[in-house]
C-alpha cells in the first residue's frame, strides 16, 4: 500500500471517529434528557474508532 492510501485510509478512520463524536454532540446540544441512554454505547464506539485510528497511524508511521 503506497504512503497516499495510508494517509486516506488514516483519514477515513478518522472520519468515522468524528462522525461517532458528532452523534454525541448532537445528543447533549439537543435531545440529552431522552436520548441520553444511547450516550454509553456511542461512548464504547468513539473509544474503538479513535484507538484504531490511533493503531494505524501508529503501524504506519503516519
Amino acid at each position: 500500500m503506497s504512503e497516499v492510501q495510508q494517509k486516506k485510509e488514516y483519514a477515513k478512520l478518522k472520519r468515522l471517529a468524528i462522525e461517532i463524536a458528532s452523534e454525541i454532540h448532537d445528543i447533549v446540544e439537543d435531545t440529552l434528557w431522552t436520548n441520553y441512554v444511547n450516550m454509553p454505547e456511542l461512548a464504547d464506539k468513539l473509544c474503538i474508532a479513535v484507538k484504531r485510528a490511533n493503531d494505524y497511524k501508529a503501524e504506519h508511521a503516519l
